[in-house]
């Protein structure tokens, strides 16, 4: 049988993901010091283990509603408020899902139509472009700037505009590139929005890891955007519970109720066991939040220090465990750089090609490992630097 015949061209023509060619390298190199996988080192809190734990030992283990357990989504709705600020109504207007992805996949799914252009900052997370075509939408790409730390900036945003533009994502705090919207860019966002009809996708999955004295804001809290803001959080990064496989949506009744649909026919929903955990975390979870991000921002702060000191430029990201260095003076691409940093010096680091084309000179390194990885991964990209700069 010939299977290009039968496959769906549309998911055929997706590219794999770039980030997947560097931990195939990795997997070659089992004693290389990894920078690269953008999750915590923690291990779940134990009182979080026990709760699901717990949940097993007890048996209840049937389905939930199709939206989540209404006693999770309470709690859903008073941390949203307490941390964030954030008012929902937990009966209706939010959704708990098979981790943040599938809640990205089920906003685009619910608003996107045929020829439908979805605006997609570059550099960002890989599966918003793939998620779009898989929908019928057309991505358009809008590459932000160093110079404006990443940014979406209200000019950048017009230009790309038209009559076709349904949705905007945004993706902040960012991954690859540590980039935070605070309300005063948000505020922006608003004005160039006004007397459209675009919504927009907020992938907030790193709210709770921004650091200095403000906070993160949601598109959510800007007046005039929360009617037209999907929110997409998780538990993975922040009570470091990627495993577990819990995300949640929130959003007007209107567009819950259809991504609710999608849902209950694709999933039906969400594993029960990390639900009761996942009630745990947000009763009792607020410790364990700030102790982890205090020790990312530690790390944040030798990462991006010992780059400055190799004279190798990186703004001061606040958010994510991630940074992005412009690592292009070296003569080589990213994918170039990435691959021999790995083989000469065993430290894998993400081509900053594999989050869009505005990663082209960059590469992601995940802060999310222990100090001495870092000084280590510090000291051997000191080495290769200095050898590039030697061939120059």
């Amino acid at each position: 049988m010939d299977y290009s015949n039968v496959l769906s061209r549309s998911v055929t023509s997706l590219q794999p993901s770039g980030i997947r060619k560097f931990f195939e390298l990795l997997e070659q190199l089992p004693d290389a010091i990894s920078l690269s996988i953008g999750e915590p080192d923690f291990q779940t809190p134990w009182h979080i283990r026990d709760a699901g734990v717990y949940s097993l030992e007890k048996g209840w283990t049937k389905y939930s509603a199709n939206a989540g357990f209404l006693s999770l989504r309470k709690e859903l709705s008073e941390y949203l408020k307490r941390r964030f600020d954030l008012g929902y109504d937990p009966a209706a207007e939010i959704l708990v899902t098979v981790g943040g992805s599938e809640a990205i996949d089920l906003g685009i799914r619910a608003l996107v139509n045929p020829g439908d252009e979805v605006i997609i900052v570059s550099p960002s997370f890989v599966c918003y472009e793939p998620l779009t075509i898989m929908a019928g939408g057309v991505p358009v790409r809008v590459v932000t700037k160093a110079e404006n730390e990443f940014r979406l900036t209200g000019a950048e945003l017009r230009a790309v505009l038209t009559p076709k533009t349904k949705l905007l994502i945004l993706p902040y705090p960012c991954n690859p590139t540590g980039a935070v919207m605070r309300r005063i860019d948000l505020a922006e966002i608003e004005a160039t929005l006004r007397g459209t009809d675009v919504m927009i996708l907020s992938d907030e999955i790193y709210a709770e890891l921004t650091y200095g004295t403000e906070r993160h804001t949601s598109p959510a809290n800007i007046p005039g955007l929360k009617e037209r803001t999907i929110v997409v959080n998780g538990f993975s990064k922040c009570y470091s519970m990627t495993g577990w496989r819990l995300g949640y949506a929130c959003a007007h009744k209107d567009i819950i109720s259809q991504m609710t649909k999608l849902h209950q026919f694709a999933v039906m929903c969400a594993p029960t066991a990390s639900q009761y955990a996942a009630i745990e975390a947000l009763k009792e979870g607020d410790s364990d939040i700030a102790r982890m991000r205090a020790s990312y921002d530690k790390r944040r702060i030798r990462l991006r220090d010992g780059l400055h000191a190799l004279g190798i430029d990186c703004f001061d990201a606040k958010g994510a465990f991630y940074l992005f260095p412009y690592i292009g003076k070296f003569g080589l691409t990213s994918d170039e750089f990435c691959e021999r940093f790995l083989m000469e010096e065993g430290v894998a680091i993400i081509s900053g090609t594999a989050f869009g084309a505005g990663g082209e000179g960059f590469a992601r390194m995940c802060y999310a490992a222990s100090e001495a990885d870092i000084s280590e991964a510090l000291a051997r990209l000191g080495r290769f630097t200095s050898r590039l700069a030697a061939e120059l």
